[in-house]
C-alpha cells in the first residue's frame, strides 16, 4: 500500500453561496492530490504521457461528510492499496484544519497507450517505484 499526503487551501471561487466548496471542486482536489502523490514517487503525469501513456478517469466517488469552507486549508491523504495492472485506484480522505475527515472519496483510471488508444500495463519505471510498497 503506497500512501501520501498534500494540502489545499480553498479559494473563495471555489465556494457556493452558502461559503460551503462546491461539489464539483472535489474532483480538481482529488487530480491535485493524485498528480503530487506521483511526484512525490518521482513520477509525473508529464513523464507518463511524453512516454505515450494517458491516464484517464473512468470512475469517481465523492462521499461528503461536512462542508470545506473558503480559506480552509485541506490535509488530502491519497492511498493507492492495490498494485496497478490496466487499471488503478486512489483513495482519497480529506481533512480540515481541525484535522476533522470531512470528505473521503475514489477514482479508478486506465492506463491507456496514446497511440493505440488501447489500455496498456502500467510503464516500467511506473512499476518499479511501487515494488517498496507492493513487493
Amino acid at each position: 500500500m503506497y500512501r501520501s499526503e498534500t494540502t489545499v487551501r480553498v479559494r473563495y471561487g471555489e465556494t457556493d453561496q452558502m461559503g460551503f466548496v462546491y461539489y464539483g471542486y472535489y474532483a480538481t482536489y482529488y487530480e491535485v492530490a493524485r498528480v503530487e502523490s506521483l511526484r512525490q514517487l518521482g513520477l509525473t503525469y508529464k513523464e507518463l504521457e511524453d512516454g505515450g501513456v494517458m491516464m484517464p478517469v473512468l470512475e469517481n466517488k465523492s462521499k461528503y461528510l461536512a462542508p470545506a469552507l473558503y480559506d480552509d486549508e485541506l490535509r488530502i491523504v491519497t492511498v493507492i492499496r492495490e498494485k496497478p495492472t490496466v487499471r488503478i485506484s486512489f483513495e482519497y480522505e480529506i481533512y480540515n484544519q481541525s484535522g476533522k475527515m470531512i470528505h473521503q472519496g475514489e477514482t479508478l483510471l486506465a492506463f491507456v497507450n496514446k497511440g493505440t488508444g488501447k489500455p496498456c500495463r502500467p510503464p516500467e519505471h511506473f512499476q518499479k517505484v511501487l515494488i517498496p510498497y507492493f513487493g
